[in-house]
């Protein structure tokens, strides 16, 4: 596979790569509404929990991945009975409003390059970066996306790059300086990084 050959010139990389016999790879999700309310219930919980979570908003529905328009029909109290806070019920609604009013489908989304896409998702009051980082690779299987701000990425890469965090911004340019060399394979990257110790992200959610 190119993107194999390409990320194994990096000598300290091509040892995770090395680690797995079978390739990692990535598959787009059907529903991006159902992917980006997914990420928020998910946030800041354990797999565990967050996987609990997840089925019961599934419940609410059928045990079926709901349209936007379904979700917005449900009461905030019946979502908070799920175990979502305040703060999450009003988050999981706004990417719902969103999606009716603006719109959230692949059609829309594939017309637009990887920075523009973070843009319009992050006029989502509770969508961040990473959250729109996330669905660049996991909902629309985006080759070329570094998550620099997240945890588990930056975690591996002082572990296999010897790099110290002391110094924030050394340490960012450090990290950008490096992920460059992958791209335009940056996201198959972040996987391998991800699988060093099994710190996958959380919202690598999947449908049923």
């Amino acid at each position: 596979m190119q993107h194999l050959l390409h990320l194994s010139k990096d000598r300290r990389l091509k040892q995770l790569i090395d680690r797995h016999t079978e390739p990692l790879g990535l598959t787009r999700q059907k529903d991006i509404v159902f992917y980006l309310c997914a990420s928020i219930m998910s946030q800041q919980l354990s797999t565990k929990v967050a996987n609990t979570i997840r089925q019961r908003f599934l419940d609410l529905f059928g045990g079926q991945a709901p349209a936007a328009e379904e979700i917005l029909a449900v009461s905030p109290a019946a979502l908070r009975s799920i175990g979502l806070s305040n703060a999450k019920v009003s988050y999981v609604l706004n990417v719902a409003r969103f999606a009716v009013e603006q719109g959230l489908d692949h059609r829309k989304l594939n017309k637009m390059e990887n920075e523009d896409v973070i843009a319009y998702l992050t006029q989502i009051k509770g969508v961040g970066r990473w959250t729109a980082e996330m669905l660049l690779m996991f909902g629309l299987a985006r080759e070329d996306v570094f998550a620099i701000d997240d945890w588990g990425i930056q975690n591996a890469m002082i572990h296999v790059y010897k790099l110290d965090r002391e110094d924030k911004k050394a340490f960012r340019e450090k990290l950008l300086k490096i992920s460059a060399k992958w791209s335009p394979y940056r996201t198959y990257a972040c996987l391998y990084l991800w699988r060093w110790k099994d710190n996958s992200p959380v919202t690598a959610v999947k449908k049923k």
